[in-house]
């Protein structure tokens, strides 16, 4: 993987956290999120408010890749929260990249853009976004900016829709947990993110991020494909409520 300078916004959440410790030896980071972290972080840390484009600016230059974490991430946070948090935040983040001529944005979408769907109904990357709340809605809309990011001001955005990321002792991995088929492993979530800085090709994509789980909420086609993402861990098998090595066909009623 090709060391970049790389800007983490949302940096003191969980996955900022683990991105900004997994990569400290590989590339040159830059950490920024509107509180202060609870614990040390291993690259310099700037507090700043995405809201306010003018003073986040500085933040973007000499930045090859930005991975947009910060936002509000509760699924049912309110219109006057994820207006600022979610949507202004976002649109500024890929004006300044823009602005700053940054290489890519990896923006963090989410499953709930297509939890609409129905929980039988596996999703693929070329059906319409579903959000089945405000904060799906706000997700959907990133998506949307940065295709036109991406195809009107020519910057390289990849979305990637997370799952419900775990740990592998995590208590959510019980057999009758209704988010296992969404499940993504933190081990997962490294393995994808590096996919995602490893490519270089692509303007612009709508990637699934979830655990090679035994059924699949979000269809992995694309993401195995095109970022060439090999997850290892299923949440089926870490609740032990399936065996690894019996064939798919044999378990029935999904």
């Amino acid at each position: 993987m090709k060391r970049q300078r790389v800007l983490i916004t949302g940096a003191a959440g969980r996955i900022g956290s683990l991105l900004a410790q997994h990569w400290r030896e590989h590339h040159d980071l830059l950490l920024t999120d509107i509180r202060l972290p609870a614990i040390a972080t291993p690259a310099t840390f700037v507090t700043s408010d995405l809201s306010d484009l003018e003073s986040m600016r500085p933040l973007f230059e000499n930045i090859d890749t930005v991975i947009h974490l910060a936002a509000d991430p509760r699924p049912n946070a309110s219109w006057q929260s994820l207006l600022p948090n979610n949507v202004v935040a976002t649109h500024n983040v890929l004006e300044a990249a823009t602005e700053a001529a940054c290489h890519r944005v990896i923006l963090a979408s989410s499953l709930n853009a297509v939890a609409g769907y129905a929980p039988d109904v596996q999703v693929t990357t070329t059906m319409p976004v579903a959000p089945a709340n405000l904060y799906g809605a706000a997700k959907a809309f990133a998506e949307a900016m940065g295709r036109y990011y991406a195809d009107q001001r020519k910057l390289s955005v990849l979305c990637v829709r997370l799952g419900a990321v775990v740990e592998v002792n995590d208590p959510r991995l019980v057999p009758d947990h209704p988010l296992l088929d969404s499940m993504l492993t933190t081990a997962d979530l490294l393995k994808l993110y590096d996919a995602c800085m490893s490519t270089d090709d692509i303007n612009f994509g709508i990637f699934h991020g979830i655990s090679d789980n035994r059924f699949k909420r979000l269809d992995l086609s694309d993401t195995r494909a095109v970022l060439n993402y090999d997850p290892g861990d299923d949440a089926f098998v870490l609740t032990g409520m399936v065996d690894p090595d019996r064939p798919d066909h044999l378990y029935e009623n999904h």
